[in-house]
């Protein structure tokens, strides 16, 4: 393996930022992108991706987190990029990607470093992730900013049942409501959760470069159709109201939903915030990993198989300050009805801004990284 690793061309950074690797985290030999190391003692921030993503998606708002007196850390997180000590088998044991184990990545990279406090911030996948660190050691992780993802708490525990009737939860029949809809549709975690997913990007017919772009295009801003809002409830008749991407047409892989969207020669060569260049590091690296090691977080969720262990927390808020940022063009802030409006609520008790920056789908720290780094440094600064 590391031969292989030495092997890799060097990532595409802005000046400022290092590329380097940290061994003994958990298992894994994590690759990090790091900003503001030059002079010791500073407050870190520690970034966490999602999915498809990596830290490199953090690039464009590191050097201005630095500028600002911050030892800025992203890693590859588990699953993805030049992080390694992982396997994604199909068939293979999920338990290392459920989020206990994420949070304890993320604690043990932390502690590497030598910090008792960070600030933390959480995009896409990486957002429940930066959540149940929050919630979980509060005394460790100060702050924390979810993007794109809002949270609305634990999972319940069943309360007063003590004379009732005992209820076997069967499967969530939303998914087969989906499937019978006069045009049938699957929830895309539920196809991220499939066997052939990862074979199906990886080997996508249009390759996995045009695959990302369209991908990346069709959840963002430029995609025109964008324009999102609440919807009142988790059932199929809703859910179908989602773009493509979120709720899929039933007998077609993802490569083939973006393939419909894929921008023109000319969209891409004007695209200024993942011009082509930047696109092919992210092509390079999913073509030489795949994406089972991703796509490993989602069937943890969906097979429901660690809901008991986050149960234990039943009940419990975020009680660090915190922040919410999506894009204003971002499906993601509704995509499940009413967590928005419970994380505001109840699940986040010193949320001191939620942000949704126009101009912005769902890549918001790409698509907006200077009114993204302004919102952040302006919350970090009243956490103080």
């Amino acid at each position: 393996m590391e031969e292989t690793m030495t092997a890799l061309p060097d990532v595409p950074l802005p000046a400022g930022i290092r590329s380097r690797y940290v061994d003994g985290i958990n298992g894994l030999r994590m690759h990090v992108l790091e900003a503001g190391f030059e002079t010791k003692g500073r407050p870190c921030i520690l970034l966490l991706h999602g999915f498809p993503e990596l830290a490199f998606s953090w690039r464009k708002v590191m050097p201005a987190l630095a500028a600002a007196g911050y030892h800025v850390i992203a890693p590859d997180q588990r699953g993805y990029g030049r992080t390694t000590g992982w396997t994604a088998d199909y068939d293979g044991d999920l338990a290392p990607f459920r989020l206990f184990n994420l949070v304890r990545d993320a604690l043990g990279l932390v502690s590497a470093f030598g910090y008792r406090q960070v600030d933390l911030v959480g995009h896409d996948f990486g957002s429940p992730v930066a959540s149940w660190c929050a919630l979980i050691r509060p005394d460790i992780f100060r702050s924390v900013t979810m993007m794109s993802a809002p949270f609305g708490g634990p999972p319940p525990l069943p309360f007063g049942t003590v004379d009732a009737p005992t209820q076997v939860l069967a499967e969530d029949p939303v998914h087969r409501e989906l499937a019978a809809l006069p045009r049938p549709r699957i929830h895309y975690q539920w196809y991220y959760s499939t066997r052939t997913a990862n074979a199906d990007m990886h080997h996508a017919p249009q390759g996995v470069h045009d695959f990302l772009r369209a991908y990346y295009h069709h959840k963002s801003a430029d995609w025109t159709d964008n324009k999102p809002y609440p919807l009142n409830s988790w059932s199929a008749g809703d859910l179908a109201k989602l773009p493509t991407y979120y709720v899929m047409d039933l007998n077609e892989t993802m490569a083939e939903t973006v393939a419909k969207e894929m921008p023109s020669p000319a969209a891409i060569a004007a695209n200024q915030w993942l011009p082509d260049n930047e696109l092919a590091y992210y092509s390079a690296e999913y073509g030489r990993t795949g994406f089972q090691g991703g796509l490993q977080w989602y069937r943890c969720g969906t097979s429901a198989a660690f809901n008991n262990e986050l149960q234990l927390f039943s009940g419990r808020s975020i009680d660090v300050p915190s922040c919410f940022i999506s894009g204003k063009q971002d499906w993601g802030t509704y995509q499940r009805p009413g967590v928005f409006e419970a994380m505001q609520k109840s699940a986040c008790t010193k949320m001191l801004g939620c942000h949704l920056v126009d101009g912005a789908g769902h890549w918001v720290q790409q698509e907006q990284p200077i009114e993204v780094s302004r919102l952040l440094l302006d919350f970090l600064a009243k956490t103080y």
